[in-house]
């Protein structure tokens, strides 16, 4: 009999949350990565400059902080399940329907407050999908989750259609009613499907006396764990790396390239339809050669293929589509590098009986550090749209950095671990 091909194994014996995560995340992936690339070119269309789309872009990271700090408690105290309905939907759909009628500065600074929410269910819904799962699936759980956004690439032309036939403010406004609708229905879905974690049981069970702040003064505590662990400290630097670049770049590369490469809006969409589906076709080739423990020259290979696209894209004269086509195809490899591996890299580096609210401590500092780029990112476009990609360069050279030390100190650890165990075993 023919091997069936890991990636497809796995999905198919998915059991549990696991299961219901990955097959219900299309609902939310599809309609976010169809408005995703027109969400800059709409508040432009609406009268806002670059300067106020960099500081709504910073305003709604100020929030996420707060809401980051408060999600490991929350989590503990409602619970994985509970956490991730209540949060998902205040956090998507009520910003889509702000999103959909948007007027001007005011509405798009409400909605990201409130869209600020989803650090919580970051939290709660991470920690829903892998706390039951098998360490060993946690690269190949992370890709179908990547993939189930990917999937989204294969609709971008319908995104494209409306912009042309409607021009870019009712064709949004349409995005963001289908994603209300499509998102909700996620949500409803994956509440009614999953259950609760045992380490989540375990949490609402030992927090049922006690309130969110007085779990929150048990912080100092959490901290000193994540403070003497540098696995964690460097791979919480790979991702804050990313959480960087993918702000820079969902905010001013669609900006970047139809002003100053002079892509029309409409096919704007069909760049991030290539993007997309090379991903989504490297996860199926790259993927199952990726062990986790082996992580060191798949990442360094990411960030230099992405160091290389960056350039490419910033010397791209005006409609010089075909170094355009070629800087994304490197961006999508190494995308299909670096995404799945930074997941799995952070979660198997926490402390897991603390995982929430370490995850809670790490997200506050990330948004904490990557807030101030998207105003800094702003002032940079408006003197020219490369510097944002300049920043980007400078940061991937700190990633693969991080990457080399976390190597080093992993196989410290395991080498200690392994002298131990011998130690006993005689």
């Amino acid at each position: 009999l023919k091997k069936r091909h890991p990636m497809v194994d796995t999905l198919i014996n998915l059991k549990g949350n696991p299961k219901v995560c990955v097959l219900t995340e299309p609902l939310w992936g599809i309609p976010y990565n169809l408005y995703l690339p027109y969400a800059s070119i709409y508040m432009h269309s609406l009268g806002l400059g670059d300067v106020q789309i960099g500081i709504i872009t910073s305003i709604g990271l100020v929030f996420q902080i707060l809401f980051a700090l408060l999600s490991g408690a929350i989590t503990d105290k409602l619970g994985r399940r509970k956490t991730t309905f209540i949060f998902d939907i205040i956090a998507w759909s009520v910003p889509c329907l702000i999103w959909a009628f948007a007027k001007n500065f005011t509405y798009f600074l409400i909605a990201a407050i409130i869209n600020s929410v989803h650090r919580v269910t970051a939290n709660s819904w991470m920690c829903l999908m892998v706390e039951d799962a098998q360490e060993e699936k946690l690269v190949h759980i992370y890709s179908w989750v990547h993939i189930s956004g990917l999937i989204a690439a294969f609709f971008a032309p319908i995104a494209g259609v409306f912009v042309g036939k409607f021009s870019v403010v009712p064709a949004v406004r349409i995005l963001y009613l289908i994603a209300f609708v499509m998102m909700t229905l996620k949500f409803v879905i994956l509440y009614i499907f999953s259950h609760e974690t045992k380490q989540g049981q375990r949490r609402i069970e030992e927090t049922k006396d006690e309130s969110v702040f007085s779990l929150l003064k048990q912080y100092g505590d959490v901290f000193k764990i994540i403070k003497n662990s540098p696995e964690t400290l460097l791979a919480f630097g790979i991702l804050l790396v990313m959480s960087i670049v993918n702000m820079i770049n969902n905010t001013f590369w669609p900006l970047f390239i139809t002003e100053k490469v002079g892509i029309p809006v409409q096919n704007v969409s069909l760049f991030h339809l290539l993007r997309s589906a090379t991903v989504l076709v490297l996860f199926f080739i790259v993927v199952p050669k990726i062990n986790v423990e082996r992580f060191k020259y798949p990442l360094l290979t990411g960030f230099g293929t992405f160091v290389v696209s960056q350039l490419l894209l910033i010397s791209t004269p005006f409609k010089g589509y075909a170094i355009l086509v070629i800087s994304t195809l490197l961006e999508a490899l190494s995308l299909s590098l670096i995404n799945p591996l930074t997941d799995s890299l952070t979660v198997i580096t926490v402390d897991p009986k603390e995982r929430a609210r370490i995850m809670a401590i790490l997200h506050v500092i990330m948004i904490g550090l990557t807030s101030p780029f998207g105003w800094i990112a702003g002032l940079l476009s408006e003197k020219w749209r490369g510097l944002p990609f300049v920043v980007n360069l400078i940061l991937f050279v700190i990633g693969a950095i991080f990457t080399y030390y976390l190597a080093i100190v992993l196989e410290r650890k395991n080498h200690k671990e392994v002298k131990f165990s011998e130690e006993s075993l005689k």
